[in-house]
């Protein structure tokens, strides 16, 4: 089993590297610290990526994991919030979606089945802060890539899943959580804390390798019910 995995480096992206490693899997990683280098803000990124890859892989990988992403705020009044906009749009949703169709292009060409996972977030159905209107809005193109691949390609054995944490304690997070107020914010936490990203990797590596068929196109909320559905 060969995956290849973006965002690795570090926060849940290391955790799910770790997971998937201790399961057995051969797990291709994306990130300057972690496996093959690809700047997502570069059109030309992410098809780098992919075949350096599939390279390492000699030629087939089984399934693609979508985490790498950007959390960078863009309050309204800013000159450059469109820029914003546009990098966030691309790093997030343009570059997993360039991801997933050369992973369906790939099985199918092989003729063999394959599995996609995309972590996504609670701010796809919730929303988020007046300042993140483009991160929302990536991560709900992705619950809705997600589901539009599952009901296209779930004849030809291709799935797909998401997963949408809420506040994960990542180093971004931290931060996030600070600036907003930290514990106003837990106790909009039933549970009382954020998650770690080792849960994270739990639903991730489940998806990626044990999940069965008749799951797919669905999104696994991890977030304290912080918001259920």
């Amino acid at each position: 089993m060969t995956i290849l995995l973006t965002g690795s480096s570090r926060g849940i992206g290391a955790a799910i590297h770790a997971a998937l490693t201790d399961a057995g899997a051969s797990v291709i990683g994306h990130g300057t610290a972690s496996g093959i280098p690809a700047d997502f803000s570069d059109p030309a990124g992410p098809t780098a990526l992919w075949n350096a890859a599939l390279e390492q892989a000699g030629g087939a990988i089984d399934v693609l994991i979508n985490n790498a992403g950007v959390f960078e705020a863009a309050p309204l009044a800013d000159d450059d919030w469109t820029a914003q906009w546009e990098r966030t749009m691309r790093i997030n949703l343009t570059a997993s979606a360039e991801l997933c169709r050369l992973a369906v292009l790939h099985w199918q060409a092989r003729g063999v089945g394959g599995r996609i996972v995309n972590i996504a977030s609670r701010a796809a159905y919730r929303g988020d802060s007046p300042a993140h209107w483009h991160y929302a809005a990536s991560k709900a193109g992705m619950v809705a890539m997600t589901k539009t691949i599952a009901r296209g390609y779930a004849r030809e054995g291709i799935l797909a899943f998401a997963v949408c944490p809420g506040f994960t304690m990542t180093g971004m997070a931290e931060d996030y959580l600070s600036s907003r107020g930290g514990d106003a914010l837990l106790a909009d936490i039933p549970l009382g804390r954020v998650a770690a990203p080792e849960e994270i990797a739990a639903a991730a590596k489940f998806l990626a390798l044990e999940a069965p068929a008749s799951m797919t196109g669905s999104v696994i909320d991890v977030n304290g019910a912080s918001y259920v559905r």
